[in-house]
């Protein structure tokens, strides 16, 4: 009933704004980079004369549509960093436009009007996006002077770092296994390098980076707590180019061009660190004959069949590999590759087909003289998306189906020699994701617009296997093997969708927005945040889809011509089916893991300020997250609500950009954050003299609050024509501070009774150099 009324509902809004409007032309093309032939995603066409104004903003692949009365219109198309374009068209029939902007730097003359700038931040009813600048990821301070995608999103409100060094991150109070991570569609599960200090992506070869943690349109799903959709350059169509950078650690380079100039192109983008080439030339035995690297590659080609049909082919590949002579080794990567193609049916109707596969894998190996033990794990999947967009006059209506199938392999044990640790094969598990979703943005007046959908999602735990039910103790209540490909539990969900903005006026506007989203696939880990090792457990008999609802309320405000921008938004969050392990609980290489958890249910609520300069020499931003993040799981603290692990009062984060003249640019970025809930020993007692801690109440203490200050300068090389160059300097956590890391607790060598608390930090003060290039 509920499905048959919301689908009324569409097709009224659309049919009555619609049906009895005067005959309209459309107006349809893609927004391009001149210089480069790039797609501009979000790039706005506006048209304008004496009796209206109307614009509608490029898709995702700079398709843009835009339809009106038959007469005269001045058009503007503006895309920010670009200069725009005016001039004058004759709408009489449906008309084809293929549009090419100049980047700002260009020197030729346009005419430039700041009221062709589209207030998105303000109009439109999409709320909780976080769109981030790629050229500010040029300045902005991090670990190692690596341009950092996810150590810059943990600077945004509302988004909490996963710790010291690391690329994990929280989204108003989800887990960090509840976040979406996406690049070119494709499902990325672990998206570290070296344990959290870099991140997958490589930012010379990404394009564009949208972050939505409230407010999810209907067409993402499968997290609770946010979506991070990644996309890739598509490589330049006019003419080659190489760039890249040499830094202290790492060094990377990426290269593009022409296969059919304006018609197909590619681009490659390869990165390495070289800590383990710096220890091979080391004397010391003890350190030239351990490994330490990550690399990774980046690579798309398209190819543009004519003005309806264009097809993209992108992979990523990264591989970690940490080892110690004689004691262990630990690799893990993720492989990705997309297939899409995009087909125009008309001046209206927009398709984008796409056959997607994903893999993680990890391999853990201990070593010594007599025996070696190895534990695998991996999880891949097969995904089939077929997404549609309509454009009308006050409406962008989107509606899709998606399927993936998922493969879990827990873990495996292999040992060799005289091993006490038996081999050991966890069952794979399969499952089916199925969703079919419906959205329309509704442009209701000029003041008032909608953002409204459903999303039907369901999951199916499928055979073979081992099925075991277990009752609330964790002991075995049922049991039966699955066939091959049999359905052993389906779950079914209705996720409705819904925000609103209301203008006040071009300046100032609320908004408001409801979503619902449910989770199938957990991780299960005892750190704070995802590691390497965590183990991935689908839905099933015993594991419940997670469940989230969320209601948000902001007011945003832009100012000075759009030169400041301010935003404050409250949310609030229901978590139901929460998932967390028993006192004690055994989570790897355990065949019966679903016995040691519980599950439970869950809250979060904040306020997220948020203040933007985006022109003038100094640009920047603040932000300040004020938030509580709190589970309740019956078998753990009387059945009470506890601090998550995530749980921090108080983030804040500052960053300024500087350009003192045409070749310098300073920049720093200051953090202060709130400790993490932990648990700490409650007591101790000896035994053999040996010394045990025992513990009672989950996430009752809190780490000491973290505070660092980042700073960099660039220099910039003078330019020919033919080549461009640049120094990066940096100093990351320039006042020394020690943040902690984590805390362990150790008998008083003088006093055994005693306890005391040893805090474990990273880093201190941290250099960097990096030189970059571009031809």
């Amino acid at each position: 009933m509920k499905q048959k009324l919301l689908f009324f509902f569409f097709y009224s809004s659309f049919f009555f704004t619609t049906a009895f409007a005067q005959q309209r032309y459309t107006l349809s093309g893609t927004i391009r980079d001149a210089s480069t032939g790039e797609t501009l995603i979000g790039a706005t066409v506006k048209l304008q004369n004496a009796s209206s104004t109307f614009g509608k903003a490029a898709n995702d692949y700079g398709f843009y549509s835009i339809s009106g009365a038959p007469g005269e219109y001045n058009m503007t198309v503006s895309y920010a960093g670009y200069q725009s374009q005016v001039q004058k068209i004759n709408l009489q029939a449906d008309l084809k436009m293929n549009i090419s902007l100049e980047a700002a730097n260009s020197l030729q003359e346009v005419v430039i009007s700041a009221k062709d700038r589209k207030n998105d931040n303000v109009k439109s009813a999409q709320m909780g996006l976080e769109k981030l600048n790629m050229k500010d990821l040029d300045n902005v301070p991090v670990l190692f002077g690596e341009k950092d995608v996810l150590k810059t999103i943990q600077l945004m409100p509302g988004v909490k770092s996963g710790g010291e060094g690391n690329t994990g991150f929280f989204v108003r109070g989800g887990a960090a296994d509840q976040n979406l991570i996406l690049l070119d569609e494709a499902t990325v599960y672990n998206s570290s390098h070296l344990l959290g200090f870099f991140s997958t992506f490589n930012a010379d070869a990404i394009k564009d980076v949208s972050l939505y943690k409230g407010g999810m349109p209907a067409q993402f799903g499968g997290r609770l707590s946010s979506v991070l959709d990644v996309k890739m350059q598509d490589g330049n169509s006019k003419e080659f180019g190489v760039e890249g950078g040499i830094g202290l650690i790492a060094s990377r380079v990426k290269v593009e061009g022409p296969i059919v100039k304006d018609k197909a192109s590619f681009m490659v983008s390869a990165r390495r660190t070289y800590i383990d080439l710096l220890l091979k030339a080391s004397s010391d035995s003890s350190l030239n004959s351990n490994t330490l690297n990550f690399y990774d590659i980046n690579a798309k080609v398209n190819y543009r069949f004519d003005d309806k049909n264009t097809l993209y082919l992108s992979g990523y590949f990264g591989q970690d590999n940490i080892g110690i002579k004689d004691l262990f080794s630990n690799d893990w990567g993720n492989t990705t590759a997309t297939i899409r193609w995009n087909h125009v049916f008309n001046s209206r109707l927009f398709s984008n087909t796409s056959l997607i596969y994903n893999k993680y894998h990890y391999a853990i190996e201990l070593v010594d003289k007599d025996n070696n033990a190895r534990v695998t794990s991996l999880i891949r999947d097969f995904n089939f998306k077929e997404d549609m967009q309509y454009f009308s006059n006050r409406h962008i209506i989107r509606f899709g189906l998606q399927a993936t199938h998922h493969r879990i392999a827990p873990s495996d044990i292999t040992t060799t020699g005289n091993s006490s640790i038996n081999n050991l094969a966890v069952e794979n598990r399969y499952g089916l994701e199925m969703a079919a979703y419906v959205s329309d943005e509704w442009k209701i007046t000029d003041r008032l617009e909608f953002l409204y959908g459903l999303r039907l999602s369901s999951f199916s735990l499928l055979g073979p296997g081992a099925i075991n039910t277990y009752d609330a103790s964790g002991q075995t209540s049922s049991s039966y093997q699955a066939a091959k490909g049999e359905f052993v539990k389906t779950y079914v969900y209705a996720e409705p969708r819904f925000s609103a903005s209301y203008s006040l006026n071009e300046q100032n506007s609320i908004k408001g927005s409801y979503n619902r989203n449910t989770q199938n696939i957990h991780i299960l880990t005892n750190a704070n945040t995802s590691s390497p090792t965590d183990q991935y457990v689908m839905s099933s008999n015993n594991i419940k889809p997670e469940i989230s609802d969320q209601v948000a309320l902001g007011y945003f405000k832009n100012a000075q011509d759009n030169a400041y921008e301010f935003s404050a938004e409250l949310y609030y969050k229901w978590l139901q089916n929460q998932i967390d392990y028993k006192n004690g609980a055994q989570l790897i290489a355990n065949a019966e893991v679903e016995s040691q958890l519980l599950y439970g249910k869950g809250r979060a609520y904040g306020l997220e300020l948020y203040a933007k300069k985006t022109k003038g020499k100094l640009t920047g931003w603040l932000s300040y997250t004020l938030s509580k993040t709190e589970r309740r799981f019956e078998g753990l603290n009387n059945g009470n609500y506890f601090p998550a692990r995530q749980d921090r009062t108080h983030e804040l984060s500052l960053v300024g950009i500087y350009n003192f003249s045409k070749r310098w640019t300073f920049s720093a970025n200051y953090i202060y954050s709130t400790g993490n809930a932990v648990t700490f020993p409650a007591g101790k007692y000896s035994t053999g003299g040996l010394t045990t801690y025992y513990y009672t109440e989950r996430n009752a203490s809190r780490m000491p609050y973290t505070s660092r200050l980042d700073i960099s300068a660039t220099l910039k090389a003078k330019e020919t024509k033919k080549y461009q160059s640049s120094w990066s300097f940096g100093l990351y956590n320039a006042l020394n501070r020690k943040n902690p890391y984590a805390i362990s607790f150790r008998d008083n060598k003088q006093d055994p009774s005693r306890t005391e608390a040893v805090q474990t930090s990273l880093f201190g003060i941290i250099p960097s150099v990096t030189y970059n290039f571009k031809f």
